[in-house]
């Protein structure tokens, strides 16, 4: 492969890997006004106007559970590019191994401080358990072994999911659904009220109480992301995703399926979300059918998009290179920049704007810190080779003999 090729695929995955770490913020910027509860878009106020509540379906439809998926992709796919390039210049896997697994450390360790000190959604420290987890025994491992390892993930994920269903949908009476339902926003009122207005003390009490819970629900999830993890080592092992072009009947199909499984689905679930929010006193029966498959309608639409990305070309992916490539590449740093800056400026210790501006308004807020991110990416790679964090990523690995 040229060196230009090489260049092209890397610049194509950075912006992809951009482009989801930003899908990711539209999600998360709720959080730090609603905190750690089933209501994740909050309750829109009774004077709400079109434009909260158009931001409430955009990013229900659009941004919801399908940017993280992208994310873990691409995760998988860059163990199998990390530990390939290790194994070629050192010749050793296990030398490959033992870098990866001071990845995974450093991971873990920005995970834990990320979470507990900043923000308590965290989606490092699962990466990094599930990347102990699941990836460090397929250093090397034979292409069967993968899929192997991806079948008997798919098999967990799959009675997992069916339990969960069953258990939400026909075990729930509605009375339980009403209890439920009121349990929910008394509990997502009390989080907002010490996010928005608590003290520092108040704030960092209740978050390393919801980082605990949901670093503990997150196992829960461990299948579905191994899964996903798995399907990035795939893409990079038969060069789906490193070498695009020879596969365009492929990502053809992945589009079509994943927009013919995900629009419908997606469009009821940004139905549904918009009426939890309006009334999230009544849930229905069917609401919990659709958090039960949310995993599955969510990830379909982000297969769509990596497969719009993957068969894009020409000016289109030269702009989106261009723009998105370096958010990408200072991928750790603007993702941790992200939860900083939202935590000044919407919760209660910082300025306070979660409860000064409407829903429409929090929107605002990620898209202004998007936009700060696309310059100050651009002009940080225009001067160092890679991001601070990444830097000290870096560091950390190269302490290994084996790196240098």
């Amino acid at each position: 492969m040229s060196n230009a090729s090489v260049t092209d695929r890397q610049l194509r995955i950075d912006a992809l890997r951009g482009l989801a770490v930003f899908g990711i913020l539209l999600v998360n910027v709720w959080s730090f006004v609603w905190g750690f509860e089933t209501l994740r878009y909050g309750v829109l106020p009774a004077d709400a106007t079109l434009a909260d509540i158009l931001s409430v379906a955009f990013v229900a439809f659009f941004a919801e559970q399908k940017f993280y998926p992208i994310f873990a992709f691409l995760f998988g796919a860059g163990f199998a590019l990390v530990t390939q390039s290790t194994r070629r210049r050192t010749g050793s896997w296990g030398d490959a191994k033992r870098l990866y697994r001071r990845r995974l450390q450093w991971l873990l360790a920005c995970g834990v401080l990320h979470g507990t000190l900043i923000w308590f959604g965290d989606i490092l420290t699962l990466y990094a358990i599930a990347g102990f987890w699941v990836l460090m025994g397929l250093v090397g491992a034979r292409l069967r072994t993968v899929t192997a390892s991806l079948r008997n993930w798919a098999l967990v994920f799959g009675l997992l999911l069916l339990t969960g269903f069953f258990l939400n949908v026909w075990l729930l009476n509605g009375g339980e659904l009403q209890a439920q339902g009121r349990a929910m926003f008394d509990s997502a009122q009390a989080s907002h009220l010490v996010y928005t207005q608590g003290s520092l003390v108040a704030i960092a009490w209740q978050r390393l109480n919801d980082y605990v819970a949901v670093t503990m629900q997150s196992i829960l999830i461990v299948p579905h992301v191994a899964i996903l993890f798995l399907l990035g080592v795939l893409a990079v092992r038969l060069r789906w995703l490193t070498q695009p072009e020879r596969h365009r009947k492929l990502w053809r199909r992945v589009l079509a399926i994943g927009l013919l499984i995900g629009i419908p689905f997606n469009l009821l679930w940004a139905t549904m979300i918009l009426g939890e929010a309006i009334d999230p006193l009544h849930p229905a029966r069917l609401d919990y059918a659709l958090y039960s498959w949310l995993p599955v309608g969510g990830a379909s639409l982000a297969a769509a998009y990596v497969a719009a990305f993957m068969l894009a070309g020409g000016d289109i992916m030269r702009h989106l290179q261009r723009w998105l490539a370096p958010v990408g590449r200072m991928a750790l740093t603007n993702y941790l920049m992200q939860s900083l800056l939202c935590a000044l400026l919407l919760q209660g210790a910082g300025f306070g704007l979660g409860t000064k501006l409407p829903p429409a308004g929090w929107l605002a807020i990620a898209g202004a810190i998007m936009l700060v991110q696309l310059f100050f990416s651009r002009w940080w790679l225009s001067r160092y080779r890679q991001g601070p964090v990444e830097y000290l990523h870096r560091r950390w690995i190269a302490r290994d003999p084996a790196a240098r």
